[in-house]
């Protein structure tokens, strides 16, 4: 009761001082720090701050990104990060995001956490198929590296943070396509103001089919059991109260109505030796509150209640809910420091009737500070300290200290280095089931994260990026067999990570451009389990090839691997091509049509479960805005 008054009091000193001081100190600092989100990244560092100033490695997939390619969700995007890998768990429906060989990545949106407290086998706790559409994006910013003094939990190889549009001008956007498989998809955006209100509304029906792919063995086969149908409506609502404040609410909803079809395990893809045949079913509910303040300046604050909850099979068997209080808000102590601080409150309450466990609940408070100090012209010093307070295991410190140097206006040279903490999940220690069992008495993972990375603009279009990751986890959970042959969850002595990317772009032309990836990663993991800790792609290699000539526009993306475990991944290599094109027949309607995996390539998403990725797909479509 003592904990829980003084985190009351604590928010609630930070919320008075919000709002007594936002009128007075706002107008000031919004004339001194206003800036423009054109050449800026806000992740990083909480607030907007130049990316050749930002000490970490930051990539930006833009709006004009998604349109240009016509991506269908978040998962295809991300795809063609350098360094970032889309694998899907057993089910094939939850889409988790590897940043450098890590699934412990927060995944946010508009600052938002959506990570929730389940995630049996995986420590990945997020999955981009909450997020309803592509429409309502304006950037997508993924941060490599260690990210835990400010996001806490979770934030060992990076952080996605999904960041939506705001309302310009009034209009409407309708996308219809249909392809293989019999997918058909329907997409309706609208976005628009009226006075200080504004508002963007997305809504899809998607459905497909069983998809067909290609085994090892050189046959197309369908994979029975894999139709789905996924659908969403999203809505976000502002109410500017001051030219720098505003109320906002986010709604979120999506129905996910999947097959989890039948697979060989450990042998070729494919229904013979099936180990697994049920459909996935969910819905997930997200729900927000946000005052913002100091809007549209270089120090924005925030106040926001959320709440979110996701069940499975449509009922409440499975399902999880987490809510919580954040605050944020940020000062100048004077024209070469800028602090910001922050207060968390979050609260899951997990809960499996069929697997064993019911209403466990699990709180973390969390304080948190960093100051960026330009100690010169060329230096930058930003230090941060992080304060969690774990329900189960106590209160967690989580340092970090990272320094840019910037020798020119177009080369950063940086390096940080980060204390992590992550909590063992609901699952990891409740799970219970005929053949899995979760470990009450597991201990949370820390270790350290390091990056050192240079970044240099040759010319406006032509940029060479180079980072360097390595990490160290004590007691990694891991899941394996244990001497009766029940999968339970346990403590490793060490998980090791080390690995680089170097990224290459340039613009030949106004009509032609191009971009050159390399990635490697390599885990090393005590050998106390059966668990499977293999890289998803030891090494991986990314290539793009974009035009853009009036009307027309078209872009071959290719990934590859190489290096894999062919006991798992079915093939030690792979290289799967994207081709998309579109023509703008008018200023309101165009046409376009994908090829995906077009070269039919077989080759595995997940790991452990030799789960066949879909093999080749077309689609055709059309935009009409009005």
């Amino acid at each position: 009761m003592k904990k829980q008054q003084l985190t009351a009091a604590i928010l609630s000193a930070l919320a008075a001082g919000t709002f007594c001081t936002a009128g007075t100190s706002s107008a000031a600092a919004a004339e001194e720090d206003a800036t423009d989100l054109g050449e800026t990244v806000v992740t990083a560092e909480r607030v907007p701050t130049e990316n050749m100033n930002t000490p970490a490695d930051v990539e930006v997939v833009t709006a004009e990104d998604i349109e240009a390619n016509h991506y269908a969700d978040v998962a295809e995007a991300l795809n063609h990060v350098n360094g970032v890998v889309m694998t899907n768990g057993a089910s094939g429906n939850d889409q988790v995001v590897r940043i450098d060989g890590e699934e412990r990545v927060v995944v946010l949106v508009d600052g938002e956490r959506l990570n929730d407290d389940q995630g049996s086998m995986s420590r990945a706790s997020a999955t981009l198929t909450r997020i309803p559409s592509v429409k309502d994006i304006e950037r997508i910013e993924v941060v490599k590296g260690a990210g835990s003094a400010l996001y806490g939990s979770d934030a060992v190889g990076g952080v996605v943070n999904i960041i939506t549009k705001k309302a310009k001008e009034n209009r409407t956007e309708v996308d219809l396509n249909t392809g293989s498989w019999k997918s058909h998809n329907y997409e309706l955006y609208n976005q628009g103001s009226d006075g200080g209100l504004s508002w963007t509304i997305a809504a899809g029906l998607q459905k497909r089919g069983d998809f067909y792919y290609k085994d090892q063995q050189g046959d197309t086969t369908r994979m029975d059991g894999s139709e789905c149908s996924n659908n969403g409506v999203s809505l976000n609502l502002r109410q500017e109260l001051a030219d720098d404040q505003s109320v906002g609410l986010r709604f979120a909803h999506r129905t996910i109505d999947g097959g989890s079809p039948a697979y060989d395990t450990y042998g070729s893809y494919g229904p013979a030796g099936a180990f697994y045949s049920k459909n996935q079913q969910q819905i997930m509910n997200d729900v927000s509150v946000t005052y913002r303040f100091k809007e549209d300046t270089k120090l924005p604050g925030y106040l926001r209640y959320f709440n979110h909850y996701k069940a499975t099979d449509f009922s409440d068997k499975f399902n999880t809910r987490m809510q919580g209080i954040d605050y944020q808000d940020g000062w100048r102590l004077d024209k070469n420091n800028k602090l910001v601080a922050g207060a968390e409150w979050h609260r899951s309450n997990s809960s499996n009737k069929v697997k064993g466990y019911e209403d466990k609940k699990i709180t973390t408070t969390a304080l948190y500070v960093q100051d960026s100090m330009h100690l010169a012209d060329k230096w930058t010093l930003v230090p941060g300290l992080r304060m969690d307070h774990h329900s189960e295991f106590g209160t967690h410190w989580s340092p970090k200290v990272a320094i840019n140097y910037r020798p020119d206006h177009d080369t950063k040279v940086y390096a940080s280095w980060g204390r992590v903490f992550k909590a063992p999940t609901a699952d990891d220690m409740y799970y219970t089931d005929a053949y899995m069992k979760g470990n009450p008495d597991l201990d949370p993972e820390s270790g350290h994260v390091e990056n050192i990375g240079i970044s240099h603009v040759f010319t406006p279009g032509t940029s060479l990026d180079l980072s360097y990751f390595n990490s160290d986890l004590h007691d990694a959970i891991a899941w394996g067999p244990d001497s009766t042959g029940i999968w339970t969850s346990l403590n490793l002595n060490e998980e090791k990570k080390h690995g680089l990317t170097l990224s290459w772009k340039q613009e030949l032309s106004k009509q032609w451009s191009y971009n050159l990836g390399y990635s490697y990663t390599h885990t090393e993991s005590d050998a106390k389990s059966g668990y499977l800790l293999h890289n998803s792609m030891p090494n991986g290699y990314r290539i793009g090839l974009h035009y853009h000539q009036g009307p027309w526009k078209a872009n071959l993306e290719g990934r590859m691997g190489s290096g894999l475990d062919e006991t798992y991944y079915g093939d030690h290599h792979y290289a799967v091509f994207d081709f998309n094109t579109s023509y703008a027949a008018t200023d309101q309607l165009t046409f376009y049509a994908k090829a995906l995996n077009f070269t039919n390539q077989a080759y595995s998403r997940y790991a452990g479960w030799n789960y066949p990725a879909p093999g080749r797909f077309f689609q055709i479509g059309m935009t009409y805005t009005f």
